[in-house]
């Protein structure tokens, strides 16, 4: 048996800017925690849980703080069954964040702060939400109509801006480590 399948679970909450790259380095990092660490990985995607846990649910701000409760609620379940959640949640309020945090337990807690300025979020626009909030044709856009709170104290910040997807796994791996989470 692999020394790291008795490890307790925890949870990545990766917040940041819709095109900041939260979805692309939680794929990275899934893979890289199963294959390199023996680790049991689930990711808990924002668009992919709120098609199903959070359909009804719209975007404002109280159905957003929901559907993070919700989302921190199934982490908090992965957690305790020695599952590492990897949530790439948009997450835009300091509040739901630190609701997050508590629902599942600060010992089994990480805030990832996926940086990324607007203007490089707008330029990568993955599904075209900035260029229909810019025209006027969705509202409540994180980063344009919403805001978006940054984190003040996160655990770990990568700046996608700095280095691709490799690097910043790489950088939140470093951290794990020191952390003995791995």
């Amino acid at each position: 048996m692999n020394g790291n399948a008795t490890k307790e679970g925890f949870t990545l909450w990766m917040t940041g800017l819709p095109g900041s790259g939260k979805s692309t380095l939680a794929g990275v990092l899934k893979t890289k925690l199963e294959n390199e660490h023996g680790m049991r990985v689930e990711i808990l995607d924002g668009d992919e849980v709120r098609k199903g846990l959070s359909r009804d649910l719209g975007l404002s701000r109280e159905d957003r703080e929901e559907h993070a409760w919700r989302v921190s609620f199934v982490s908090k379940l992965l957690a305790r069954n020695g599952v590492v959640s990897i949530v790439a949640l948009i997450s835009p309020y300091r509040t739901s964040r630190e609701s997050a945090k508590q629902v599942i337990g600060p010992e089994r807690f990480l805030e990832v702060y996926v940086k990324a300025s607007l203007a490089v979020c707008e330029m990568r626009d993955p599904k075209g939400l900035y260029a229909k909030a810019r025209k006027g044709e969705i509202t409540n856009m994180t980063g344009i109509q919403d805001p978006y709170e940054e984190p003040t104290d996160a655990d770990i910040v990568v700046e996608t801006e700095k280095g691709g997807p490799d690097a910043s796994a790489a950088l939140v791996i470093q951290e794990l480590q020191r952390r003995r989470k791995l």
